[in-house]
């Protein structure tokens, strides 16, 4: 029996939340930019944080807080992808964990691969970590958005010493396939490369079977990879600060052991709490809701653009609750968000922000309540007819 979908919380009580996504706007602007999420937390979630404040236990993280142990017993729920709870460490997020591994496996001046239009920290990140970044755009194909294999080959060769994977990707929402996985990995053992995959937003594929983990593509993939995630997407919980960084294999595991324990004590206590509640089988139910109600937001986007916008271009992604939309044909410049927001009264995410590939894109937020996405869609569609 298929799960019932969740149901997004009222605006008004929406509108009480601190978060950016609701206090970046006046509340006549509909926020659909950030990557926020407008459901309740999981019940599991919210006893533990409820517990932890009556206890007043605000204190330090402990030295194991059970993180590694829930990754590593959801991963084999969910992605039938066992994972040694010993090479799991634990940060803040998943962008201080990417930089943190790419300070020990390049050197300052490196290139380090990323794949436009992709998450705007990657680009900073690579440079705090003191790297250049090396962009080999993702290809825009009919059947959907594909990792220039050659194009990453042809960059090592040149010298980059690394590269960053998104998986699943963002903005496209593209689930890369094993074969893909497997092909990067090959390319980058033979030019004794690394590849770090940022994978926070693989508990959220809509199709589970289709998500592969970089560690669990082989065993070429394990020898030069890490994986870094977090619960915080899919669970909602961004400003709680708990990340983990997975090895790939012995080698792996020694650059993370090398870590200082500062870059563990990052992470928030709230954090860690929430993130093994999320992972534990009892948020499984409420995981599986809210892809119901993913899966129906993404197919009510799909109308609404059909209806509202007719000339736009996108492909839904195959996870996560972003989409990436091509409004180029309506002549809103290489920035149309920020016309959107003036003009419409919704707040998009700035394709630029991916990289040049965003000119006349924007990313639009579809974790939100039908009426919210209906009343969005029907504004920028009258700026699209006046």
């Amino acid at each position: 029996m298929s799960a019932p979908p969740l149901r997004a919380l009222p605006v008004d009580e929406l509108r009480q939340r601190s978060s950016t996504k609701w206090r970046r706007y006046p509340e006549n602007v509909l926020p659909l930019f950030v990557a926020e999420t407008d459901y309740a937390l999981a019940p599991e979630i919210t006893r533990v944080l409820t517990r932890a404040v009556e206890l007043g236990d605000t204190g330090y993280t402990p030295p194991q807080p059970g993180v590694a142990e829930a990754f590593a017993a959801f991963s084999a729920r969910r992605f039938g992808w066992e994972v040694d709870p010993s090479a799991v460490r634990w940060t803040g997020d998943v962008m201080m964990g990417v930089v943190e591994i790419l300070r020990r496996v390049t050197a300052p001046g490196d290139g380090v691969i990323v794949m436009p239009p992709v998450y705007p920290p990657f680009f900073d990140t690579v440079e705090e970590a003191g790297g250049v970044p090396v962009r080999v755009p993702l290809m825009r194909r009919e059947a959907g958005w594909a990792v220039d294999v050659d194009g990453v080959g042809a960059a090592l060769a040149a010298g980059a010493r690394a590269v960053l994977l998104c998986s699943p990707h963002n903005p496209t929402g593209t689930v890369h396939s094993r074969a893909v996985l497997e092909a990067l990995a090959d390319i980058a053992e033979r030019h004794g490369a690394t590849v770090i995959s940022d994978e926070i937003h693989a508990p959220l594929a809509y199709d589970p079977d289709a998500f592969t983990p970089f560690l669990a593509a082989g065993e070429t993939a394990r020898r030069v990879g890490y994986a870094v995630t977090s619960a915080s997407k899919t669970f909602n919980l961004a400003g709680l600060k708990c990340a983990v960084m997975v090895a790939g294999g012995p080698a792996q595991r020694g650059v993370l052991q090398s870590l200082p324990w500062e870059v563990e004590w990052r992470t928030g206590l709230f954090g860690a709490l929430a993130n093994v509640a999320a992972y534990a089988p009892a948020s499984d139910a409420w995981l599986d809701s809210l892809l119901a109600a993913l899966t129906e937001s993404r197919a009510l986007l799909g109308s609404l653009l059909s209806e509202h916008l007719p000339r736009a271009r996108w492909l839904p992604p195959e996870a996560g609750f972003l989409a990436w939309v091509d409004v180029s044909d309506y002549g809103w410049g290489e920035d149309p968000a920020s016309l959107i927001v003036r003009e419409a009264g919704v707040a998009l995410h700035h394709g630029p922000y991916f990289g040049a590939e965003g000119a006349g894109h924007v990313r639009i937020n579809f974790a939100c309540g039908p009426e919210v996405l209906t009343e969005a869609m029907a504004r920028i569609g009258a700026l699209a007819r006046s």
